[in-house]
């Protein structure tokens, strides 16, 4: 969807399509019939946007061929669909049966990673509507935190040099602007937006910035507009938003029951406490043995649903963080995704239970952003 800020900007709003498990065009393709042209539908809206995930045997297969890159952008138009933005963070098979630690690898001290998400920028300038004024690719923030010494950050620092400059090439070849944001996320080298300020400084931030995870900065306990103030005083630009929201226990100890019907084993589910509780899975936190201060879970649960009862979201930090990036006289950042993967692990009572059903919580999760971003105007 696009929204139209009060100074005139143009905001892109689309759902990220990682959700989906999707690894070549086929899949792609047929991912777009089956949930995104419905939510446009369920939505009234003339066009749809997507954050695009494209895993990395489908991307080597649209860079190495310009015309299928045409076609896809072709197949996306006719069903009145945009991609503005991709999420280059999961290199292939998200969806696995299990995740946990892959989704981080190969990190940022790879050829591979570099190689891939210069792929995506190239495709991204050729799937860009017209009128966009540019493309985004949000991606992981630099590598989980061990092994971590000055060998792996050099290998970073030469890869991000060479991002920025394979991305200027990707401009003058095709005139279009594609940046890249680094998102922040629990256990990563790159876990809050101080660490974003110390590990970014000096990268060329006409082309790189910072990716602003909702649920992430909430299982950081960070105050959002203290984050923006750091992040613009150190002139890092926040370059793509992910309205997301985090699972939240106000007290672990009573809740415990309700927090042990969370633990699933695809994905890494980091757990944080204002006092220093720092697990990197939700079971390693529950076997410590819960203790009365509030935890918050990264785990993305969907905007428009309370979680099962006692437990809540972090939607209020959402809400605070919306203020600040949209809220003023001009956006913050024009690039807005939805991102809920954890559809198909959810408590059983809480899956959907087919493809039309998924497609509905989309849709809802796409309404209660787009509602909360224009009552702010």
């Amino acid at each position: 969807m696009r929204l139209r800020h009060p100074d005139g900007t143009t905001l892109h709003l689309g759902y990220c399509t990682n959700v989906h498990p999707a690894e070549d065009l086929a899949g792609v393709l047929g991912q777009l019939d089956d949930y995104a042209v419905p939510v446009r539908e369920r939505l009234g809206t003339d066009v749809l946007g997507l954050g695009l995930w494209l895993a990395a045997p489908v991307a080597a297969e649209l860079a190495a061929d310009p015309a299928t890159v045409r076609r896809l952008a072709a197949e996306l138009r006719a069903r009145g669909l945009e991609v503005v933005t991709l999420n280059g963070f999961p290199y292939r098979a998200f969806q696995a049966p299990v995740v946990k630690h892959a989704v981080y690898h190969p990190d940022w001290t790879t050829p591979e990673r570099l190689d891939h998400t210069l792929r995506l920028a190239g495709i991204l300038a050729g799937l860009l509507p017209d009128d966009a004024a540019r493309g985004s690719i949000s991606t992981l923030p630099l590598a989980w935190r061990e092994p971590w010494d000055t060998e792996r950050y050099d290998s970073c620092r030469r890869n991000l040099d060479d991002l920025a400059a394979g991305l200027a090439a990707v401009a003058d070849r095709t005139g279009r602007t594609v940046r890249v944001a680094f998102e922040p996320e629990p256990g990563c080298v790159v876990e809050t937006t101080a660490d974003a300020v110390t590990w970014l400084s000096g990268v060329d931030t006409r082309r790189l910035g910072v990716c602003l995870d909702l649920a992430h900065l909430a299982c950081a306990w960070e105050d959002p507009a203290t984050a923006l103030a750091g992040l613009h005083a150190a002139g890092l630009p926040v370059v793509k938003v992910q309205v997301s929201a985090a699972l939240a226990s106000a007290d672990p100890a009573a809740e415990e029951q309700a927090l042990r019907r969370y633990v699933e084993p695809r994905f890494l589910h980091q757990t944080r406490s204002r006092d220093g509780l720092a697990t990197d899975d939700l079971t390693g936190a529950l076997d410590r043995g819960p203790a009365g201060d509030p935890w918050r879970v990264h785990y993305h649960v969907p905007l428009h649903a309370t979680p099962e009862p006692p437990l809540t979201s972090t939607v209020d930090v959402l809400r605070d963080a919306l203020r600040s990036l949209v809220g003023g006289p001009a956006p913050v950042c024009d690039h807005l995704e939805v991102e809920t993967y954890t559809w198909d692990v959810l408590p059983a009572g809480q899956r959907p239970r087919s493809a039309a059903g998924l497609a509905g919580g989309i849709a809802a999760e796409l309404a209660f952003a787009r509602d909360e971003v224009t009552a702010l105007w």
